[in-house]
């Protein structure tokens, strides 16, 4: 966001053909005249105010469209509506143009707006008796005090007589919500919604970085920066403690204790860097290195105890498929009662397992829950997860390679440690680079399904299960309560004793009445 010193000059700059190249549309919430008097306007209250600096007569925001954009929706069209979106929100008058740079790589609006409000009527101060002002505009409270030597009225100094008008307002004061930091992060946040849901392709959805989120921003490099080569440095350190934080919430490392590292070791520490040596910015990759050696210290421990775990269930569920000799319980199984020949009459039944099976009365049951877009995307997302763990398989068995190839060349002794040294070596940084590839792959994966970043998946992904899993649960309430399911039903004891009686009668049958009788009858 941009403070204008000069609002009437700057659209003047934005909406002229003759000084942009590539200008597509222009639109206005309000008459150009609306910007001379705002000017004068802010310029009678800064000299009031008798602050230091230059008047802020309004602000701009640069808004950057997706590529897709001008091919998809008509320039005037797709200004206004943000124009006027922008207008609704605020409150505010706005003045927009729509643009293409020479090489026409970035579509992008301008939107000027200002800080005040129109009031409905204008506010009007009447002089209640003559009021005198000096060569700066300042109230004098007597006359003496602009009169030169001979008694005339100086240059510049002037008399505002009783009844007569000398102040008059047209606007309201300053929103100090344009004033605040906060407010560029709400725009950001208020103008990619509307981009998102213009876009027609995932991959153009953008992402609001989250200043206090587990990720470090990258900086833009301008043409001509002095400082090119240093910020394309922190860029990539920044890069790398990115990929980690995907690393560490695939291995489910808990959000909040990668947030504290974050704070601990690059926040808290960049903080205290700058109290005690200033601003060095050569010392920042160091911090970043050492929070990251945190992290990957923090992901082995929880990998490691994810281990033990899956280790530990297994051997429950084992100890219960295969119980001790002391604790087997013998038990006849239904298939072995159903080959016995017993009588029907002798089949004894307890009154209390006679249950009466009734068909449930149809037009009273309630339809059966449906099912909510979070959990029908669960299929979907789960298969991305299981990508994702592979993928992270494949990167915890390349470092075992890669922590087992340190060890050999560690322990090398004598002649070995001079001549197989280097190329034990060779072989490692060949393993790290094939290991940073996979790291960068992981927000790869991800990119491919349209999310941002890891962590925007892992979000999804549990909304997902935990809608799926609250349907399930209840899909199976309203199966239990009205006895109704998509699934085959098991037999119930009445439905199995009739099917035994038809047997037995067909069997009798059979047995007294051979084939050749049947067919002479």
């Amino acid at each position: 966001m941009s403070k204008l010193t000069n609002v009437r000059g700057r659209i003047t700059y934005i909406s002229s053909h003759a000084k942009q190249e590539n200008l597509y549309a222009v639109y206005e919430t309000t008459e150009r005249s609306y910007w001379t008097e705002l000017a004068r306007y802010n310029q009678q209250e800064f000299k009031k105010s008798n602050t230091p600096g230059k008047c802020i007569e309004a602000r701009e925001l640069i808004i950057a469209l997706p590529k897709s954009f001008p091919s998809l929706y008509e320039p005037d069209s797709l200004l206004q509506l943000f124009t006027n979106r922008f207008k609704e929100k605020y409150g505010v008058e706005c003045v927009a143009a729509l643009h293409h740079n020479k090489s026409k790589t970035n579509y992008h609006i301008h939107l000027i707006f200002s800080e005040r409000e129109l009031l409905p009527e204008p506010i009007e101060k009447i002089a209640t008796r003559n009021m005198f002002y000096d060569e700066n505009g300042n109230h004098v409270r007597t006359k003496k005090e602009i009169l030169d030597e001979n008694g005339s009225i100086r240059k510049g100094c002037k008399i505002v007589k009783k009844g007569s008008i000398y102040e008059r307002n047209l606007f309201t004061t300053k929103n100090t919500l344009f004033k605040q930091e906060s407010f560029v992060d709400e725009a950001k946040i208020f103008y990619t919604d509307l981009i998102n849901l213009l876009v027609k392709d995932d991959m153009e959805k953008l992402h609001v970085f989250d200043k206090n989120g587990l990720y470090l921003a990258t900086k833009k490099i301008g043409k001509n920066n002095p400082k090119a080569e240093q910020i394309q440095k922190d860029n990539e350190i920044r890069m790398k403690w990115n990929q980690e934080v995907d690393r560490a919430i695939v291995s489910e490392v808990p959000e909040d204790e990668i947030r504290q590292i974050k704070k601990e070791y690059i926040t808290d520490r960049i903080k205290s860097s700058i109290e005690v040596y200033g601003n060095r910015p050569e010392l920042f990759g160091h911090i970043i290195r050492t929070a990251i050696a945190a992290l990957v210290l923090l992901i082995s421990k929880v990998l490691k105890a994810v281990r033990e775990l899956k280790n530990k269930l297994f051997q429950e569920a084992q100890d219960e498929m295969y119980p001790s000799q002391h604790e087997a319980v013998t038990a006849i199984s239904s298939e072995a009662v159903d080959s016995l020949e017993v009588p029907v009459s002798d089949i004894q039944i307890e009154p209390e397992l006679m249950v009466q099976e009734h068909e449930p009365d149809r037009s009273q049951i309630p339809p059966r829950p449906d099912m909510p877009a979070d959990a029908k995307v669960y299929p979907k997302l789960s298969k991305i997860y299981q990508e994702l763990n592979q993928h992270n398989g494949i990167i915890i068995e390349a470092e075992k390679e890669r922590n087992s190839l340190e060890e050999q060349r560690d322990n090398l002794k004598g002649l070995a440690k001079l001549t197989k040294k280097g190329e034990l070596q060779g072989i490692i940084d060949s393993k790290n680079e094939q290991i940073e590839t996979l790291k960068k792959g992981l927000k790869g994966i991800v990119w491919r399904y349209g999310f941002q970043t890891v962590q925007d998946f892992y979000r999804s992904y549990h909304a997902s299960t935990s809608a799926y899993r609250d349907y399930q649960s209840k899909v199976k309430s309203w199966e239990a309560t009205y006895g109704v399911s998509d699934k085959p039903q098991k037999e119930t004891i009445a439905e199995r004793m009739e099917r035994y009686e038809k047997e037995k009668a067909e069997q009798h049958y059979q047995q007294n009445n051979p084939k050749k009788d049947r067919e002479v009858r």
